[in-house]
Order: structure tokens, then C-alpha cells, then sequence
């Protein structure tokens, strides 16, 4: 007999790879002084993309919402750093230990803030969830 249950959607993983392509806007933001420098831009671009992942995966009824944003933020950290390093011209990316150093980090927080932003994301979905059974 079996008992698994296959009620799990699978991961969208074009969802997943065109949210993490935000983490592009930073190094763009840097080439164009369009947001400023400094404190502002990372704010904006913060702000700018939280509302951008909780409002899509939100509203969308993404499969296992956290799961989903926690890989984006990962893969954000991931991208933002090898892209910022290339672009910057700090060959960051050619200094083997400081890649690995700099890496770990980038990479928690930028899960960390994915994870937080996919339970905002949950509660959306149990909201709208909640109206549709009235």
C-alpha cells in the first residue's frame, strides 16, 4: 500500500530564476546614478524588490511560498556579488579566498531575508485564502 501523498506542487523554477534576476538592479543602478549612492539606492532596491517578491508570490499562490523565496534570496546573494564584483571591477571574483569569505555571508543573509519575505508571502496567501471561504 502506498502511502505518500503527492499533494505538493513542484518549485517554479522560472519563477524562482527570473525573481533572483532582480539582484541585477543593483550593479545597473551603479553604472547609471539613476537612485543615487549609498544608503537610498540599497534602500530602494531593498524595498523595491521585497514588495516586487511577497506581491508576486503573494498574489500568485506560488507553490510552498517560504521554500520559494528562501532559494531566490540565496540565489539574490549569490548573483548580486558575482555581478557586483564583475562590474565594480574589484576582482573580487579572481581572489579565491575573499570569493569564499565574502560568499557565506551573502549568501545566508540573502536566504535569511528571502526566508522572512516568503512567510510575508504565506500570510498573504492564507489571507486570500480566508476571503475565498466566506
Amino acid at each position: 500500500m502506498n502511502t505518500t501523498t503527492h499533494s505538493k506542487r513542484p518549485l517554479s523554477w522560472p519563477l524562482i530564476v527570473g525573481l533572483s534576476s532582480l539582484a541585477l538592479l543593483w550593479p545597473l543602478t551603479g553604472l547609471w546614478p539613476i537612485l543615487g549612492d549609498g544608503a537610498v539606492r540599497a534602500l530602494t532596491l531593498l524595498g523595491l524588490t521585497g514588495a516586487v517578491w511577497i506581491g508576486t508570490v503573494g498574489f500568485a499562490r506560488v507553490a510552498r511560498p517560504v521554500l520559494t523565496l528562501t532559494i531566490c534570496g540565496a540565489a539574490h546573494g549569490f548573483l548580486t556579488l558575482a555581478f557586483g564584483g564583475l562590474l565594480a571591477g574589484t576582482e573580487l571574483i579572481s581572489s579565491g579566498l575573499a570569493v569564499f569569505m565574502a560568499l557565506i555571508p551573502s549568501l545566508g543573509m540573502g536566504a535569511g531575508i528571502g526566508a522572512l519575505t516568503g512567510l510575508a508571502a504565506y500570510g498573504i496567501q492564507a489571507m486570500l485564502g480566508k476571503r475565498e471561504q466566506r
